[in-house]
Formats: C-alpha cells, sequence, structure tokens
C-alpha cells in the first residue's frame, strides 16, 4: 500500500478532529477524501506530511512511519496545501528552482514530469507568483509539488476558488499524473469531483461515513429519488418540509431532491398535496442520486 493509516485520533483541547480513521490507498491510485469545510481533511493531511502527530494510531505513507522515518517521507512526497502558499515576491521561475533546489535537483532533471502543466505558465515565467490568476496559482504550485519525482502527492482542496475551466484542467492533468504512476491522494468538497476519482472516503466531523468506488457507493442510496419543481421554490421547500410523509428535501439546483418515507410512494398524491399549498407548475420526476445526496444520507 502506498499510504495505511490505522486508528488515527487527533484532538484539539475539546474539539476531536479525526475520529478512529482507517483507510488505505493503493499504489498508483487517484484517491478522494470527500467532506465539507471542517470535516478534519486538512488535518490528516498534516499529520500523513509529517507536519503533525497524531494522538492515537499510526501511518505510513511510502513504505515509511509518520513519526519515525518523518524525513524519508518529506523527500519522498509532494504536498500543495489548500492556501497558496509559494513566495508571491519570488517570479514563477524562481520560484521553481527554489523548490528544485531545496530537493537536491533541478527543472531540467525532471521536467518531462511537469512538462505538461509548466507549458501553460511558461509564458509568464517572469511574472511575481502574487500576481498571477488563481488557476495559474494553482498550476504553479503543483509545479513546485512535483519537481523533486514525488511517489505520493497530496492535494489539499487544489481547486477552492477556482473557475470551472481551471478546475476542468487541473483533474485531466492529475489523470496524467496517474499514468506515470503516481498515487495521489486529493481532498475536495466538491461532490461532483468525487466521480473522478478511483475510490473515495467520504468524512463528516472527523469519522469516516463510507469507502467505495464512487459507484458503488451512488448504489447504495436507500430510497428512490425525485426531482420536485414549482413556480415558486421558497414555497415549495416549506410545504414539502411540512408533508407528513417526506424523508428527506434538499435544494439541488432548480429542483428539490425529494424521499418519501413510503415504500410504495404515488407522485399525484404529493402533486394534489402541493396544489392544495398554492403552488403551480409542479413537476415531479424520478431521478438518480449523486455522490451528493448520499452524503447528505450518511451524514444525517
Amino acid at each position: 500500500m502506498s499510504i495505511s493509516i490505522q486508528h488515527i485520533n487527533k484532538s484539539f483541547k475539546d474539539v476531536f478532529a479525526l475520529k478512529d480513521i482507517s483507510l488505505e490507498v493503493k499504489e498508483g491510485e487517484l484517491y478522494g477524501l470527500i467532506g465539507p469545510d471542517g470535516a478534519g481533511k486538512t488535518t490528516l493531511f498534516r499529520i500523513l506530511t509529517t507536519l503533525l502527530i497524531a494522538d492515537e494510531g499510526n501511518a505510513t505513507v511510502a513504505g515509511f512511519d509518520v513519526v519515525e522515518d518523518y524525513k524519508k517521507i518529506r523527500n519522498s512526497v509532494g504536498y500543495m496545501p489548500g492556501r497558496f502558499s509559494l513566495y508571491q515576491d519570488l517570479t514563477v521561475e524562481e520560484n521553481l528552482e527554489f523548490f528544485a533546489t531545496i530537493f537536491g535537483t533541478t527543472i531540467e532533471e525532471n521536467y518531462e514530469l511537469i512538462k505538461d502543466i509548466y507549458v501553460q505558465i511558461e509564458p509568464f515565467k517572469k511574472r511575481r507568483a502574487g500576481k498571477l490568476s488563481g488557476g495559474m496559482k494553482q498550476k504553479l504550485a503543483l509545479c513546485c509539488a512535483l519537481i523533486h519525482k514525488p511517489k505520493v502527492l497530496f492535494l489539499d482542496e487544489p481547486t477552492t476558488g477556482v473557475d470551472p475551466v481551471s478546475r476542468k484542467e487541473f483533474w485531466e492533468m492529475l489523470k496524467r499524473l496517474q499514468q506515470k504512476g503516481i498515487t495521489i491522494l486529493v481532498s475536495t468538497p466538491y461532490m461532483d469531483e468525487a466521480s473522478l476519482c478511483d475510490r473515495i472516503a467520504l468524512i463528516q466531523d472527523g469519522e469516516i461515513l463510507e469507502i467505495d468506488t464512487p459507484q458503488n457507493i451512488v448504489s447504495h442510496f436507500p430510497k428512490k429519488l425525485y426531482n420536485v419543481s414549482a413556480n415558486k421554490m421558497y414555497e415549495l421547500i416549506e410545504s414539502l418540509k411540512n408533508y407528513e410523509h417526506q424523508y428527506s428535501i434538499y435544494p439541488f439546483g432548480e429542483f428539490v431532491h425529494y424521499t418519501d418515507q413510503r415504500d410504495h410512494f404515488d407522485p399525484k398524491e404529493l402533486q394534489q398535496y402541493l396544489e392544495a399549498n398554492n403552488l403551480n407548475d409542479i413537476s415531479i420526476e424520478i431521478t438518480k442520486p449523486t455522490i451528493e445526496d448520499t452524503f447528505m444520507e450518511l451524514a444525517k
């Protein structure tokens, strides 16, 4: 296993950040840690990259113990924290040269590994990092994390605050890096990115809710799910909350995702109820659940 985590616990005074976390990431796997802000993702990443020590449990990365072999781990992994942490007063080129020097290598030695990414920021190589756009900062940070050819790459919410086009490009880059044999552990609060991973762990309040492939997790959704819409969204949500047979309701774009307590649910009955609540243009259609729907169900 490229990453092995066994019964990790971590607390900060009275706050339990991680509770009995256990998971394994295979070599060459693109693995997602999926959960909202405050779920414990960054704390776990800091433990795995030897920046924090767990209260209990143990973990290995690339075969090295996170406590006893911390120096070997730091030479074997790349880490891209959630907040842009490069030197903003240095240029793109200077940042990259600096990180290469720290790891005793050169840009030229591992250029093939970063080439696909670097060519996109090379026109701005003389620009200071602090003056780059969000997407360009992201690409530079990834190049710096890769310049020493790590065995394992840790990416902590790398697409937060980045535009949709840059997010799409970034995940395409990760797929290409995976093909080069690099193990990637990425955390994200975006549920739509979960489907791009080989396997995912859903995490909430420091606890793992479920671990599986995205497809298998979605298939575990326990009920039939319906898209419900009407002419007034707020009134629709309030009416559904007061419906005696409702099991769950969540706004989802232009729809409300609705599940019913009963196994035999008649949409016509719900439509009549909504019409009696002065709603019009009502639509109730069965739909496929998403990772987000499953997460909300597990997090109840």
